[in-house]
């Protein structure tokens, strides 16, 4: 008997049956002969693309947030640099990336080779989730793994060459990012058998990008004039911080919510907490900044409103809305507060990477110990978790606190070893010179500029110096003129 609906035949219908995956090969089929895309649904696969175009999106997102924060006359290359990230990692992840993480025979630290260049990365069930196929879930995490590294080497803002910072992206991708994603987001990985609890990267994206950049900031020293009247550290451009937070707040929702790794109720639900939690963590970091300057920064706004969005990523499948309002309120006052170290330290990390990303990263890790539910990780219909302590589960912050340790200190710890044998192979030295600092990184690594008029105003003062200039002689009116531009050594 056929099903009938307002006189139409549904079994009369063109349309694909979705049926369960028949584990036939690990390619999931021939498709030659079979149709591959019965195995999934239309809406998953659609929102896990619009997902990773999203992540996308959040990684000129940093290099505009980072570019904003430092002088114009380094301003491009934070830029590059966050573009450069997705090409060589899109690369690294095709070559071996994806197979050290995810594949599917992985051991609980590393995979094996078995992926090696997307070798049988097709049709079959991603070990992520069954909801979409290998080829998606690749591609996908395959964002996280670039934006993670954008993260980090922002740590070179204005001191560090182009070339070495690029050999260290394969690197570290390679040896500190891939084995992380394993043990924690891989079935077979020691966190995600422990019962960690990680559900967008508290921990592989935010821990280990933080104390990356701090070790990288450490191993580069300190830039010329730190600390005295000559460091301006004033952000050069705050309208670009506006557009790399708009970028990443928007790309957030694929970041998160795409992490449920299907259309689903849960996804919702963490698309609802990142942008709760984002809102309030700008109102927190703001209204702590007016508390000191009597100033509503917009500098501070922002700031707040990523650090918000980082404490949020390792809980935003697990934890029910009104969580997310603790989580802006803690994150971001936590990273404010945190800003302050690099002073105690003595470390220049000059876009507070370690602040935002790391401390951030572990006080997210820390609330969803206390905060996540059963229920909202059911939300998809097939999620088991035993909760934090909202279900009594007192053992998950221990399970926090060792996954975010471990990730930490072999972060920093790798990274630094990583970075001092970079630094005693001839050519891959880290920093550059003292009068590629004092030039800009723009001109001297990559020989363009964010601003014309940062080249013309170098013309005029060649223009001075050949006695060939309106200014010649007139110290004070070039003075004036290099004030108009704005771009005076300290910026």
């Amino acid at each position: 008997m056929s099903l009938t609906v307002d006189g139409v035949d549904l079994d009369a219908l063109n349309y694909t049956v979705k049926v369960p995956y028949n584990g036939t090969s690990m390619t999931g089929g021939d498709s030659l002969h079979d149709d591959l895309n019965i195995f999934y649904d239309a809406g998953d696969i659609a929102w896990m693309i619009t997902a990773t175009a999203l992540v996308l999106l959040m990684i000129p997102g940093v290099g505009f947030f980072y570019s904003g924060l430092a002088r114009r006359k380094s301003a491009l290359s934070l830029i590059w640099l966050s573009v450069m990230a997705t090409a060589v990692i899109s690369f690294q992840w095709f070559f071996w990336g994806y197979t050290l993480a995810f594949s599917h025979t992985a051991g609980k630290f590393l995979g094996d080779m078995e992926n090696f260049g997307f070798r049988n990365v097709l049709a079959a069930p991603s070990v992520g989730s069954s909801k979409i196929p290998d080829l998606l879930f690749a591609i996908y995490q395959g964002m996280f793994a670039a934006i993670t590294v954008a993260l980090a080497v922002g740590a070179v803002a204005e001191r560090g060459r182009m070339l070495p910072c690029v050999v260290f992206m394969f690197i570290w991708s390679t040896v500190i990012y891939d084995p992380i994603a394993c043990w924690t987001w891989n079935p077979s990985g020691w966190v995600a058998k422990m019962g960690g609890l990680d559900f967008a990267g508290g921990t592989p994206v935010h821990i280990s990008s933080g104390t990356a950049a701090l070790a990288y900031s450490i191993m580069l020293g300190k830039r010329r004039g730190h600390g005295t009247h000559e460091l301006n550290y004033r952000p050069h451009n705050v309208t670009h911080i506006v557009i790399g937070t708009v970028f990443l707040w928007v790309g957030w929702f694929g970041f998160n919510a795409g992490s449920a790794l299907a259309a689903n109720m849960r996804a919702i639900m963490a698309a609802v907490v990142t942008n709760l939690a984002a809102c309030v963590g700008g109102i927190t970091w703001c209204v702590l900044d007016y508390r000191l300057e009597r100033k509503w920064s917009t500098v501070g706004f922002c700031s707040g409103v990523v650090a918000g969005l980082v404490a949020i990523t390792p809980g935003s499948g697990f934890v029910p809305a009104w969580a997310a309002v603790i989580y802006g309120i803690i994150g971001a006052a936590g990273a404010n507060y945190a800003t302050k170290l690099k002073f105690v330290i003595g470390v220049d990390d000059a876009l507070d990477i370690f602040a935002e990303h790391a401390v951030g990263g572990l006080i997210g890790n820390i609330l969803t110990a206390f905060f996540a539910a059963d229920y909202i990780a059911h939300l998809d219909g097939f999620t088991e978790i035993p909760g934090g302590w909202l279900n009594h589960h007192w053992i998950q912050l221990g399970y926090q606190l060792a996954d975010s340790v471990s990730g930490g200190v072999y972060s920093f710890g790798g990274t630094c070893i990583i970075l001092f044998i970079m630094n005693l192979i001839p050519g891959l030295s880290l920093r550059a010179s003292e009068e590629a600092e004092i030039l800009g990184i723009d001109d001297a690594e990559i020989g363009e500029f964010a601003y014309d008029y940062v080249e013309l105003t170098r013309e005029v003062l060649n223009d001075m110096e050949d006695g060939g200039s309106k200014y010649s002689g007139d110290h004070h009116g070039l003075a004036a003129h290099e004030k108009m531009m704005g771009v005076s050594d300290s910026q």
